[in-house]
């Protein structure tokens, strides 16, 4: 198979799409949170030196540390995508792989674009193929022969494909040949390979089918299978050897602790005998029923001939119903019988499996995906989990976390009114918390003993919604239509989900239920099933004002079927928009009274990820839908400018890949913003043509974004890096008329004088520093000359710049050259500027002329330093 790298994938790294960027000096700042983590799929320790480690994230990219976890520094930033499902790494060449795609088959595990290589420690990437894999689960390089490369491919996630199993390259990469493949619905989960004998490895099939409504994550393809020629051919397990061989078979994990002894887990769906089939009540209770016989643990000491379950007992409370999310076992390799489950609890055991003990104490969050364990020290373990790295030095009684870097998973975000408003997001599996919008990664919370962000609800959090009177009073919730009225001032919370009568048919909630509070009173409340909710008073009680606006329920084990966006017009009261997972759009103009079909012109059956009424114009109405549950990776970005009769496509230079949020902006009715399952975008003119708008942010999944009116502020919530923000107020002036200009100087800043400019808290501290942002646009690249002039006169700075087309950024340090200091000192003995600590010169208190000069014509602002009171 030839090395091919997908055109849509390419289309990635065109940030202009064929016109000028105006952005490229537009940084946007990190605002954390870091406390919580995103999900760990792999990691790659150096045994020569256990401190030096890498972490793949699911969708963070990966990781390195060469200290042991203290601190990590990301390598794959430049890489086409942050999707992760497994690495290898050669430590002899310090050669990096990573396939691309999670395998763990969630609702937010994005696919991949073949392996990746890099020879310089994660400066570049180079595709290596496998295009058509989207999420490969295991790779291994040969110790002997670092050519020799086998990869385990999981395959497409959504859809049928035959390009899955095993492939094999003895050229480094260059090319692949597939030697095991089931079928076009079964892909390889796991891999091990003999630590004595290369030649030896086990490969674990796993047969799944994922679609909106339903997950099978088990069937009778499911199976392990055998090589003894190093992963040329493969022989399959049989029935007869004691290993589970029917369709109730899901996932599997391997151990390989020598040629013979090798252990599996396995995902056993079949139903307990004992345990009645009762349909579960909602889709929460659904996900912890255990009538599922769950993890099983089997080891052959003979190679694979014959296997024997380790246990008498059920292994309760360890996948639940959904163990299609773990299935990692490890294995000692100086102990046989000491092995590792990772399952919703971190297990171990001591006695090969008979019995087991959870071993995930304090500091240590649950849903475990990877185990690595010492070979030099059984008690030194470094665990993954939904919750970051954790590491132990004595086998699980202590452990420390490992959670300075921001790769969070955002599904939502919100901000408050208040003068220095708060940001509040759910995060997948960490909750909900709120922060700081001017946070700036710090340990120093470890010595105040506070972090900044403090966290507000459990759960897989999802969306927030913020009293605008009182910020005190947020609405956040959890999966499934689990929500909250949270009174932070009096520490109080309760339920507020809709309840109905049992009698009834049971409400369908999506996974990420839309609640939204009207901006025309902050006691009215709506919230989605497959019906619209309404409260008139804060959650307490609901009414239904809509019929069920979906296709109606299909039978499977997700609930599908439901409301997975709303809007309200802030032109009107009641003039509101739904949109399903199962591809329609309505509108009500009289607070649900009667509703009418909007979508039947647009593409069918895909999930609606956001309807947006316009803050600009009571007509205009924007939709993005989503293919992502299609394996369908097209953009679908639409404009109405008639309440959804007719629509118009923009979406014509927008890369392909998922859309997932669209918003306008607050001030320029011609700024739209778009996140994509692989980065922000944004257009000038109203969706006719797209900019890549992520600067400083790499190419990871942006799922919501919302901007503070007031500060005007972008916050970007981004699943896998957290949030970001941007300041947005020289960009709102960009008009059509200003872009035509030839150069625009923006206004500054006041700055407050500070008597420590250049000093030293300590001799052995940092000097304070101080940077003054200067902004202009230019239409061209021709050479400008910024100037800075005193009120007296005196010119302290002169700078002449070849300008990017677009928005231009000067960091200025307010800091005078010697000579000028002593000529504003005997012009203006009386305001004499002292040297500072640090040898130099700080402008004083004071109004400043900054002129901004072309070939043809001459610009003016004022920067004006005040008194520090």
């Amino acid at each position: 198979m030839k090395k091919i790298v997908l055109s849509f994938f390419l289309l990635f790294q065109i940030h202009s799409f064929g016109q000028q960027n105006l952005f490229s000096q537009t940084k946007f700042k990190s605002i954390g949170p870091t406390i919580m983590s995103g999900r760990v799929v792999d990691i790659a320790v150096n045994e020569s030196n256990t401190q030096e480690f890498y972490v793949a994230y699911a969708s963070g990219g990966l990781w390195y540390t060469n200290n042991n976890g203290n601190s990590f520094e990301p390598v794959m930033d430049v890489a086409l995508t942050q999707n992760c499902g497994a690495i290898a790494v050669d430590w002899i060449s310090g050669t990096i792989w990573v396939g691309t795609g999670e395998v763990n088959s969630s609702r937010s595990s994005y696919s991949g674009i073949g392996i990746l290589k890099s020879m310089d420690k994660g400066k570049s990437w180079q595709n290596m193929g496998l295009p058509e894999s989207h999420h490969i689960s295991k790779i291994y390089i040969n110790p002997k022969n670092a050519q020799e490369i086998i990869v385990g491919v999981l395959g497409h996630l959504y859809s049928k494909n035959k390009e899955r199993g095993i492939y094999k390259s003895i050229d480094g990469g260059n090319t692949w040949k597939q030697t095991l493949f089931v079928n076009d619905e079964t892909g390889v989960i796991d891999m091990t390979v003999s630590p004595y004998n290369s030649k030896i490895l086990f490969a674990s099939a796993w047969e799944r089918e994922r679609k909106s409504w339903n997950f099978k994550g088990n069937g009778i393809n499911s199976g392990i299978y055998k090589s003894i020629d190093g992963g040329d051919n493969w022989t399959k397990i049989d029935d007869t050897s004691g290993f589970p061989c029917d369709d109730g078979i899901g996932r599997i994990g391997l151990a390989s602790f020598n040629d013979k002894i090798i252990y599996a887990v396995v995902d056993n769906q079949n139903k307990r005998p004992s345990v009645k089939n009762e349909i579960p009540e909602d889709a929460n209770d659904a996900l912890f029923k255990t009538e599922v016989i769950g993890a099983e643990i089997y080891v052959t000491t003979d190679a694979g001939t014959s296997w024997k379950k380790t246990h008498d007992s059920y292994i309760d409370d360890c996948f639940y119903s959904y163990g299609y999310y773990f299935g990692d076992i490890t294995v000692d390799t100086s102990n046989q019988e000491r092995i590792y489950i990772s399952g919703v609890p971190l297990l171990h055991s001591n006695d090969g499996g008979k019995t087991l003990v959870a071993i995930n104490k304090d500091n240590v969050h649950a849903d475990h995906h990877v185990v690595w364990i010492n070979p030099k020290n059984k008690n030194h373990i470094i665990n993954g989990n939904d919750g970051g790295v954790n590491i132990s030095y004595d086998n699980g009684k202590n452990w420390f976390k490992c959670n300075n870097q921001a790769v969070g998973q955002f599904y939502a975000v919100s901000v408050d009114n208040d003068e220095k408003y708060k940001v509040y997001g759910g995060l997948q599996d960490n909750g909900v918390w709120v922060g700081p919008n001017s946070y700036e990664h710090s340990l120093d919370w470890q010595q105040e003993g506070k972090y900044p962000y403090e966290f507000l609800l459990g759960g897989d959090g999802m969306q927030v919604q913020v009293n605008a009177i009182d910020s005190n009073i947020v609405y956040a919730g959890s999966q499934f239509g689990s929500y909250y009225r949270i009174d932070k001032k009096n520490d109080k919370s309760e339920s507020i989900t809709p309840k109905i009568d049992k009698k009834e048919k049971p409400l369908r909630f999506n996974w990420q239920t839309p609640i939204l509070v009207s901006k025309f009173n902050q006691d009215i409340l709506y919230l989605a099933s497959n019906f619209l909710h309404r409260s008139m008073n804060e959650g307490k009680n609901w009414e239904i004002i809509s019929p069920d606006l979906t296709k109606g329920k299909v039978e499977g084990n997700v609930p599908f079927g439901t409301i997975s966006t709303i809007s309200e017009s802030p032109f009107q009261f009641g003039l509101l928009y739904a949109g399903t997972d199962d591809g329609l759009i309505h509108i009500s103009k009289n607070s649900g009274e009667n509703w009418q079909k909007l979508s039947d012109n647009l593409p069918q059956n895909l999930w609606i990820s956001r309807i947006k009424a316009s803050v600009h114009k009571k007509e205009r109405v924007y939709a993005t839908l989503n293919g992502y549950r299609n394996d369908d990776f097209n953009s679908y970005v639409y404009l109405s400018e008639d309440y959804g009769t007719t629509w118009k496509s923009i979406n014509l230079n927008l890369p392909k890949s998922p859309v997932n949020v669209i918003i306008e902006d607050t001030e320029n009715e011609n700024i739209l913003f778009v996140g994509t399952d692989n980065g922000l975008y944004i257009s000038m003119d109203k969706g006719a043509t797209w900019q890549d708008f992520s600067n400083e942010i790499p190419n990871v999944a942006v799922h919501d974004l919302v901007i503070q009116k007031t500060a005007k502020d972008l916050i970007v919530g981004t699943h896998g890096r957290s949030l970001y923000k941007i300041n947005l107020r020289n960009i709102q002036l960009l008009t059509t008329e200003n872009r035509n200009k030839n150069i625009i100087l923006f206004d500054m800043d006041t700055i407050k004088h500070s008597k420590n400019w250049g000093s030293k808290g300590f001799a052995w501290s940092n000097a304070n520093d101080f940077k003054q942002e200067i902004a202009f646009y230019s239409k061209s690249t021709d050479e400008v000359t910024l100037k800075i002039h005193s009120e007296n006169g005196i010119e302290v700075f002169n700078k002449k710049i070849i300008p990017v087309i677009g928005l231009n950024k000067l960091d200025y340090d307010l800091i005078l050259d010697s000579v000028i200091a002593e000529k504003w000192n005997k012009k203006q003995p009386k305001m004499e500027i002292k040297e500072a600590h640090n040898k130099k010169y700080y402008l004083p208190v004071g109004k400043y002329k900054v002129t901004l000069k072309s070939l043809t014509e001459e610009l003016h602002k004022t920067m004006e330093i005040i008194p520090n009171k």
